[in-house]
């Protein structure tokens, strides 16, 4: 029996109906852009993130950008992100023209090192970008008191945890703003490219409303310099059917890591680590071997699907080698 690494077919199969009359109501409306089926959604997702606002926007990677372009951050400025993530998250630093500087990761929940923060700030410091990487929620406590102390700004990049919970609290809820990426294999994933920001700053909010579309809240009025980045209706659509199944699926997924933790004994791999306080999104479950290339060729042998998160990481990637780290 062949084990795909990952198979969206099988999530759709029990809201095809759903999906199909939601997708069939976008397009005989005639309405696909900045409409009711983004309004809908908007106002769902930051209902089940408890926040104020949510906005659509056309990717987690914009989500990101259009963040640290609404708090001013840009050229000669730093942010502080983890040196172990998902390339997207520097990008969005280097796209506002600000310089990514990263700190280690805590070896046992890959997140951002809370102790070496204070290794890397700077008077040039401007934000930090905790990752909840894999699902797990990053230390925010620790790391909103440090940004109080250095006046920093808090941006988390929830792209992979929709739905965690951090002491009973919702990410994207946890800091000034929430960048969410609905790239299909997430959690709660669109057909094709999407992103939301979820905020309580009504500044925050009204600002990335104009940067999302051409740099104005009215057509052919632009206020500021702004970018076409908007969640059309017809993945709003899809995404706000698929919300209302998110907690169970969470919940499926967490029953499978539950057994995973349960019945893998090998001593050779080390499983993953989660704090009581934290609820996982478990977008992936991530393992360790010293024995990686033995465990890969066992696995492909007996057909189970696999991936390796991240084989190279951003400061190795050609296009950071100026950088020099």
């Amino acid at each position: 029996m062949k084990i795909p690494f990952l198979d969206l077919t099988r999530q759709q199969q029990p809201i095809l109906g759903k999906l199909n009359t939601k997708i069939n109501d976008v397009i005989n409306s005639g309405d696909y852009i900045l409409s009711k089926a983004l309004e809908e959604f908007e106002n769902n997702f930051s209902a089940f993130c408890n926040t104020k606002y949510a906005l659509g926007v056309g990717n987690g990677l914009d989500a990101l950008f259009l963040i640290l372009k609404s708090l001013d951050i840009g050229e000669g400025d730093e942010v502080i992100v983890p040196s172990h993530t998902f390339i997207a998250t520097w990008l969005a630093v280097s796209r506002s023209g600000a310089k990514p500087v990263p700190v280690e990761l805590d070896e046992d929940t890959y997140n951002i090192n809370i102790e070496k923060l204070s290794n890397v700030v700077s008077n040039k410091t401007k934000a930090i970008i905790p990752v909840h990487l894999y699902g797990q929620p990053a230390e925010m406590d620790e790391i909103n008191a440090f940004a109080k102390d250095y006046n920093l700004f808090v941006i988390e990049d929830a792209a992979q945890a929709h739905g965690a919970r951090y002491k009973g609290k919702c990410v994207g809820a946890l800091s000034d703003a929430a960048a969410f990426s609905f790239y299909p294999a997430k959690n709660l994933g669109a057909y094709g490219d999407g992103g939301s920001i979820t905020t309580d700053n009504i500044k925050i909010k009204e600002k990335i409303f104009k940067l999302r579309n051409y740099g104005g809240d009215r057509k052919y009025f632009s206020d500021i310099i702004g970018f076409n980045s908007r969640l059309d209706n017809l993945q709003a659509a899809i995404l706000d059917v698929k919300l209302a199944f998110l907690s169970e699926s969470n919940s499926l997924r967490e029953k499978i890591a539950n057994r995973y933790m349960n019945y893998i004994s090998n001593k050779k791999i080390k499983l993953p680590i989660v704090h009581p306080y934290n609820e996982s999104a478990w977008h992936l479950f991530v393992i360790r071997t010293k024995n990686r290339d033995k465990l890969i060729s066992y696995l492909e042998s007996h057909d189970i699907g696999y991936g390796i998160h991240y084989p190279i990481p951003p400061h190795k990637q050609l296009c950071y080698d100026y950088l020099n780290y």
